[in-house]
Parts: C-alpha cells; structure tokens; sequence
C-alpha cells in the first residue's frame, strides 16, 4: 500500500488519485495529529460493500458453503469462465 502525509497529497493531488486508480492499490494518508485515512477507488469500494451485503445474507453464505463442499468431494463441473457471463 503507497502511503503519503497530508502535504504531500495535497501537492500531488491528481499523481496520487491516479496511481489509486491505474495502479487498483489503495493510498493511505497519514494526517498529523489525526487519524489517518485510506482511499480507494469506487470500483473497489462497490466491490467491498457487494462482498459486504453478500456475507450478510445466511442463505447466500449457505449456498456458498454448499457448493465449496461440493468441489471438496469432487463435484461440479468445469467452465470458460466467459461462458458463466453468457
């Protein structure tokens, strides 16, 4: 993870979103006297709150669980994972 203090974002404001952005790692900045801080891209935000509300579904963890059972004893069947978004 790329970290930064606040002057040095503030400096480099545009570098440092885009490296977030182009390089998909988060930045943490450290604030003087303050808490810090990490900032992400909204992909990455998006996909943190979708596992988030997934894991907070028993059924959807249930049907997660079932199936990496199924693959432990042998079962399912192999995919071209482009096929899955047909």
């Amino acid at each position: 993870m790329k970290t930064a203090n606040y002057s040095e974002l503030r400096k480099n404001l545009k570098s440092y979103l885009d490296g977030v952005i182009n390089d998909s790692e988060p930045l943490l900045v450290h604030r003087s006297g303050n808490e810090s801080v990490v900032v992400i891209s909204l992909d990455e935000y998006n996909s943190i709150k979708e596992t988030e509300y997934i894991m907070k579904s028993p059924a959807m963890m249930d049907i997660i669980r079932e199936g990496e059972d199924e693959i432990r004893r042998g079962g399912g069947e192999k995919a071209d994972i482009d096929d899955l978004w047909k």
